[in-house]
């Protein structure tokens, strides 16, 4: 199951704010997003944030299309209340409306990670059952 990155440039002064934001997020309402006929899409399995300096990542961890996560997350609430508390402390505003469904959907789809590498167990060239009993 693969994993994306969205970075973010923060002002570094501010780690513990943007910390404390984010520890407070709303979950989406349904880690299940969907396609335009409303067929599920896929599934958010679960993220996480990092910080350091002046750069705050969140990772994605996920199955099926990428591209419906950004509009699945730019219709949440939770989403644009982080939005909305997180831009005083951006390093340069967003040059989009991250408030409305296509505007985060865009924010989101540029501002992802290239990946260079993912490895897991799965893809370990013992295999599963080999990594799992090492």
């Amino acid at each position: 199951m693969p994993y994306a990155a969205i970075s973010y440039r923060i002002k570094p002064e501010h780690q513990e704010e943007v910390a404390k934001l984010f520890a407070g997020f709303q979950r989406v309402s349904t880690p299940v997003f969907t396609d335009d006929d409303g067929k599920e899409a896929g599934r958010l399995l679960g993220t996480a944030v990092f910080v350091k300096d002046d750069v705050l990542v969140r990772v994605i961890h996920y199955e099926g299309d990428f591209e419906r996560i950004g509009r699945h997350m730019g219709a949440q609430k939770g989403v644009h209340i982080l939005e909305e508390k997180l831009a005083p402390y951006l390093a340069e505003q967003r040059e989009t409306d991250t408030q409305t469904v296509d505007g985060f959907a865009s924010h989101f789809r540029t501002s992802v990670m290239r990946c260079i590498s993912e490895l897991s167990v799965d893809t370990h060239p013992a295999g599963p059952a080999s990594a799992a009993s090492a």
